[in-house]
Parts: structure tokens; C-alpha cells; sequence
């Protein structure tokens, strides 16, 4: 039976408290201690996830006390099918029993072959008439930094766009293209230079104070002139790279017509557009990847996270009139995992097969409806946004002073109380957005409606004992 059948029964209620719950103890356990005194201080997730994981199955992880999670983090979206999927698992133990090469560099193989003819079987047409691709070492941030080396090669240019908000990696040229001012402070100047920062069209903030199609409209404008004003300051760029939502940004879709306005902006200007798809690709938006919600034919789309299957892979796939560069212009010795390419090809024919981009619609419009009846109870839950189950709630402080738009400033202090209330309660979410305000919500493509109704009951009552506690 495809997932998609099992979506929706009827229409969501009204979240309530249940009468008794138990709340989870987090003690530290011999293994989160020597965690603590012997990994970098650099460790992120531990800190606010005092978890030490010992078994996980679909949608839920268990500890090594024996308590149960939904997990709603999902290795920040890499898993689609959820953890252990049996589809996957074959996949893996079939490259074990064929004794298949599991580390061949770029060197070809029948399980190579087979990856690339399934994924561009899911690009648009007109993209996989001329794609080409590029793999590269095993991460999202890898793959960002070949597609900017693709798209100065190609172009003669060095000057990238980015936008604020925007996360495209940790590697000092991925960073570059970063909105976060965070993670660049202690470092002073960055390796890669040449980048220029625009506004993103966050509708609820938006940078202009306008919002709506007003937004939508001056924020066009203001980069139609850019690229087009002789005396606008900045040089033609190689690229624009672009999030079709922010992910680590606080889960802010970008507007369908602005997006079309920018292939569009771009394409007359000679300036090639890099959509980052590492998190929104392989249905978790609803389409198969973000950007076909705007019928748009981007230049350059990278891609990690889900496209290996839960594991490590990372890609770039592009139109061919930019394949100029030389031989080992990029490489990296973990491009070749086998593994990783026979999981992600069972992925994308599960992904078809069951009709996960639809269910992933549904599913994510029932926790959005169930969000929105929350919404009525609490102030504090600002705006929700998002596609598919890529969703975000911005929390904000209702006695706080509202800005421009009249919107309640984020309540960044809520956030991690919500976080640790439904941790408590077993259910893991992570954070972002400006301030970290944000609550995000990345689950596993196959949750059902039952699954996401408890999501969102587990919420509820966290949010209520969060506000409780302040």
C-alpha cells in the first residue's frame, strides 16, 4: 500500500493535555560524562540533546536507559525514510553479499550508474536533458564549495550573491556565503572574498518593513538594479546561490514569484543560480526538490543529506554549458562510496513508488492545521511557515515591542525551554533562526497522521509548561 493512503482519517483537534505523563529524568550518564570531557568543545546537538543513543527504528530512537523519542531532527533531515528503513537496509547488506568494491574513488560501477540514472530520472526534463554531475567528498558543504569553484571557472567572475540568513556549511568558503555572523567572528577575515550579501524575502520580517507582494515586489527590484546599475558598486557576479528555504535560518520559504523573478533577473543578467537543496531535496517539501514549486530550472542544484540513503554522499549536479572546468579541478577521496549510492537509489524508487511527495504535503498541511489551532491558545507562537515537513513556529513575546510590521519581537529565551519541555516529554526537535527562536520540525517523510497527531500533542503541553516555567 503506498504511504499515501494512510494519510488522513479526519480533520485534526483541538490539542489537549492528557491527564498523566511521564517526564524523563536527564541525568548525566557515564557515557554523555567522558562525551563531555573528551570531545571538542565544538560538540553542538549533546549539548542541547543530552541523549546517548542506542537503537532506533522508523521514526523513534531509544536510549541507553530504554526511553523512547520521536525523532524529529532526523540527522537534520538526511533521513527521509527514517532510521533503519528496511528498503535501505537491503540495499546495504545486498553491496555486502555481492562483495562490491565499497570505496572506488570515481571510478564507475554498475551501482554508480544505476544512482545517477535514478536521480536524474527525478530532475525536471528540461534540467536532465543537460545535466551533468559532480560528486564530491561526503557532505553538503563539500558539495557548495565545488559548485562555487564550477561557477567561477565557467563565468571568469569570482563575485557570489548570497543571502542573509542563508547556511550553506561549516568550510571556510561555504562559510563565506553564510548569514549567521556567529560562526565567522572568531575567525576575522575568511578564505574565500568576493561575496555580497542580499535580503531574503522573509515575509513575517521583512527586511524592507513591508511584507506581502510589496516585499516581494521592492526586494526584486532592489536586485534587478543591482545587477544592472553600472554604478551599483559590485561586480557582476558568477553566481547567485540561493536556499528555497532556509533551513538553519529559521525555516523561511521563499515566495513563488520572487523565486521566479530571480530565474528570471538572473538568467538576462548571465549570472548562473545555485539552489541549495542539501536539507529541502528528496520530497521533504512535498515536491520531489524545493525548487519545482516555483517551476523554475535553476543552473546549479547541490545536494546531500538524503540523496545517500541516510549515508554519507554529497553531489552537484548542473547544466552542461558550465562544464568547462579541467580534470581534478575538484576531488575527494570519499566520493565513491558505493554504499551510500545503493541506499540512496532504494530511497528515490521508494520515494516514487509510494508517492512520498504527496503524502509529505498532507502530512505536513495536518501538523501546520494543528499548529494553527495551538496558535489560537498562545500568543507566543508568532508565525508558522514552512512546506511540507519542513516547518518552523517563531516564537515570540507577546508584551514585547512590535516592530515595523507590527509583529511581537522573538522570544529566543522560550525557545530552548520548549526544546528541553518536549524532550522531557520524548519527543526531540532542534532550533534556529534568528535569535534561536525558532522550533523546527524535520521528521522522517513516512510519518503517519496518528504519529503527527502526537507531535503535535507533545507540543502542546511542552509549550504550556515551557511558558509556565519563565
Amino acid at each position: 500500500m503506498s504511504v499515501a493512503t494512510s494519510l488522513i482519517e479526519d480533520q485534526p483537534a483541538r490539542v489537549a493535555p492528557t491527564p498523566a505523563e511521564t517526564l524523563y529524568q536527564f541525568n548525566e550518564s557515564p557515557l554523555l560524562a567522558r562525551q563531555s570531557q573528551q570531545e571538542s568543545n565544538a560538540r553542538s546537538y549533546p549539548r542541547r540533546i543530552p541523549l546517548a543513543l542506542k537503537r532506533a527504528k522508523g521514526i523513534y530512537v531509544d536510549d541507553v536507559e530504554g526511553r523512547r523519542f520521536i525523532d524529529c531532527l532526523a540527522g537534520a533531515g538526511t533521513l527521509a525514510l527514517g532510521h533503519n528503513h528496511p528498503v535501505v537496509i537491503e540495499a546495504i547488506q545486498q553491496v555486502l553479499t555481492d562483495e562490491l568494491p565499497l570505496h572506488t574513488l570515481d571510478l564507475t560501477t554498475p551501482v554508480k550508474d544505476q544512482f545517477v540514472q535514478d536521480l536524474f530520472g527525478l530532475l525536471p526534463p528540461a534540467l536532465a536533458a543537460e545535466a551533468k554531475i559532480q560528486f564530491c567528498g561526503p557532505t553538503g558543504t563539500d558539495a557548495v564549495e565545488a559548485a562555487l569553484k564550477l561557477v567561477r571557472t565557467a563565468t571568469g567572475r569570482s563575485t557570489v550573491l548570497s543571502f542573509q540568513g542563508g547556511y550553506h556549511g561549516m568550510s571556510q568558503g561555504a562559510l563565506s556565503l553564510m548569514g549567521s555572523l556567529g560562526p565567522k567572528k572568531p575567525l576575522g577575515a575568511l578564505l574565500s572574498n568576493g561575496v555580497q550579501f542580499m535580503p531574503y524575502p522573509y515575509d513575517y520580517r521583512c527586511p524592507f518593513g513591508l511584507g506581502g507582494a510589496q516585499g516581494v515586489q521592492v526586494n526584486l527590484n532592489y536586485l534587478e538594479n543591482l545587477l544592472n546599475d553600472p554604478e551599483a558598486g559590485v561586480q557582476l557576479p558568477a553566481a547567485v546561490i540561493v536556499e528555497v528555504v532556509q533551513g538553519e535560518g529559521g525555516v523561511i520559504p521563499a515566495d513563488l514569484d520572487w523565486l521566479r523573478g530571480l530565474r528570471r533577473i538572473t538568467e538576462q543578467a548571465g549570472v548562473a543560480l545555485i539552489v541549495d537543496e542539501i536539507q529541502s531535496g528528496f520530497a521533504r517539501t512535498g515536491k520531489m526538490f524545493a525548487f519545482e514549486h516555483a517551476g523554475i530550472i535553476p543552473d546549479v542544484v547541490v545536494l546531500s543529506k538524503a540523496i545517500g540513503g541516510s549515508l554519507p554522499l554529497a553531489v552537484v549536479v548542473y547544466r552542461d554549458w558550465l562544464d568547462t572546468w579541467l580534470p581534478g579541478a575538484h576531488a575527494g577521496t570519499f566520493r565513491g562510496n558505493q554504499m551510500a549510492m545503493a541506499a540512496g537509489s532504494a530511497v528515490m524508487r521508494y520515494l516514487v513508488e509510494n508517492n512520498v511527495c504527496a503524502h509529505a504535503a498532507a502530512i505536513g498541511e495536518r501538523l501546520s492545521e494543528h499548529l494553527r489551532i495551538l496558535q489560537r491558545d498562545f500568543p507566543q507562537l508568532g508565525d508558522i511557515r514552512g512546506r511540507g515537513l519542513m516547518l518552523g513556529v517563531e516564537l515570540v513575546d507577546p508584551t514585547g515591542t512590535p516592530d515595523v510590521q507590527g509583529h511581537p519581537p522573538a522570544f529566543g529565551r522560550l525557545a530552548p525551554l520548549v526544546q528541553r519541555e518536549c524532550l522531557k516529554r520524548g519527543l526531540i526537535l532542534e532550533l534556529g533562526g534568528r535569535h534561536g527562536a525558532v522550533v523546527r520540525f524535520l521528521p522522517p517523510l513516512v510519518i503517519t497522521a496518528a504519529e503527527i497527531d502526537q507531535v503535535a500533542e507533545i507540543f502542546g503541553r511542552a509549550l504550556t509548561a515551557a511558558i509556565a516555567s519563565l
